[in-house]
């Protein structure tokens, strides 16, 4: 998101216009809706639209052309004096700076021109969006959510305005794409804390995913809500979220259906109710493992859910029913099999286990494990600081002085 001191002339040019000719933000969606509808025009809905109109004047992305004119024409200005061409922006669609996604000219001017009129996106234009958030997603899983989500919410805008514009064989395709954007904004928006933005994402993507009938995203969004739910430490309605994407009707794929067992799962192990938590593992199981045999058939989202990211799940639902040994025998086991690269989980899953240790009286293993990811937990994962500053109060009220080597290096580290 944009600070002051980095808002692009035109947006805040913009946002003054706007107070001075028209008044809030509401009253300019207003007023632009009001211009299209006599142009023929579709806009967006007039919350959307309100979004949009406070995303140009932080300056998180460029109007496309038919946006500049009705601003320009709303304001009673001249295109040229609100959005000075020499100001215009010289990247189509903002993207995190990876080779693998960098565009060729030839793709650059299909960009350019898709994001100018929206109605010309084509099959090749959605590739590249589709390719970009893959490669944003991988990329999160290394750095962490706050670099990147500023970026992914400037493509999103730009999907969005290729949906409202959406016709013909590609309609369908585009709001496809803006769910994924979608759902994962709300993932990073709940990686910063962010929890309204969060939920109100998770019901965006699941709206889209409900309009062109996509069952695996619905049941996922329902999933991810009920981990949210679970965030917050609210057994009761993260297995009620869980449920309903238990329940979901349509055609869902088994990874998808094993993320929504898992999750009523580890409602229950926060809970405290055993049976049930353990049932609903061994269910989660026998999916994930029948998805590991076909992963080319599961979403593109769901591309880090197997059976290594299951087992340290399991680890933390039974680290909440007090079974400190299996808990530790399963996450250090999941942890062996994680990738180096993903920075940010490995913090997490790391000071679970440290807390696992703590729990069963090894403070000397709860140390080893902690100090190496303090640095990744403080940069990279909020939930990890938090976990590591209760492992080191549970060491504390054991006596061990192990709790103050832990506390020290938190504090050195922030």
């Amino acid at each position: 998101m944009s600070t002051a001191a980095s808002t692009p002339e035109w947006a805040a040019n913009l946002r003054m216009e706007r107070k001075a000719r028209v008044g809030s933000v509401a009253d300019m969606a207003r007023r632009l809706r009001g211009i299209a509808q006599e142009q023929g025009m579709q806009l967006p809905t007039l919350p959307d639209l309100t979004r949009t109109i406070r995303g140009w004047e932080r300056g998180d992305h460029y109007p496309s052309e038919r946006y500049r004119l009705l601003c320009a024409r709303a304001l009673e200005m001249t295109e040229a004096d609100l959005f000075p061409p020499e100001q215009a922006t010289v990247v189509p669609v903002p993207a995190y700076p990876l080779t693998s996604i960098a565009p060729d000219p030839d793709l650059f001017q299909r960009i350019t021109k898709a994001v100018e009129q929206p109605t010309r996106v084509d099959a090749v234009t959605l590739d590249w969006l589709a390719t970009c958030l893959a490669e944003h997603r991988k990329v999160e899983d290394s750095i962490g959510s706050r670099p990147l989500i500023g970026v992914v919410r400037q493509q999103l805008g730009v999907v969005a305005d290729f949906a409202n514009s959406a016709r013909g064989p590609l309609a369908e395709r585009i709001v496809d794409l803006a769910a994924q954007y979608a759902q994962f904004i709300a993932w990073m928006s709940l990686d910063i804390d962010d929890q309204p933005a969060a939920l109100a994402w998770y019901d965006r993507a699941h709206d889209w995913a409900l309009e062109i009938g996509d069952a695996n995203m619905a049941t996922t969004t329902l999933s991810m809500k009920a981990h949210q739910a679970w965030s917050a430490g609210n057994a009761r309605r993260c297995v009620g979220l869980a449920e309903a994407a238990r329940s979901h009707s349509g055609q869902v794929t088994p990874g998808v259906r094993g993320m929504a067992a898992q999750m009523a799962a580890r409602g229950h192990a926060l809970a405290g109710t055993a049976d049930q938590a353990h049932a609903l593992l061994d269910e989660a199981e026998t999916l994930i493992s029948g998805a590991a045999e076909h992963s080319e058939d599961e979403p593109a989202w769901m591309y880090f859910y197997d059976e290594t990211w299951f087992m340290l799940q399991r680890g933390m639902a039974e680290l909440h029913l007090s079974n400190w040994a299996q808990s530790v025998e399963l996450l250090a086991s999941g942890l062996v099999r994680l990738p180096e690269a993903y920075r940010r989980d490995r913090a997490w899953y790391a000071s679970c286990l440290a807390r696992a240790h703590a729990k069963a009286g090894d403070a000397e293993a709860s140390l080893s494990t902690a100090l190496p990811i303090v640095t990744d937990a403080v940069q990279l994962n909020r939930h990890a600081v938090k976990e590591l500053a209760e492992t080191a109060d549970e060491l504390g009220s054991r006596g061990a002085p192990h709790a103050v080597t832990l506390r020290d290096a938190l504090a050195a580290a922030r």
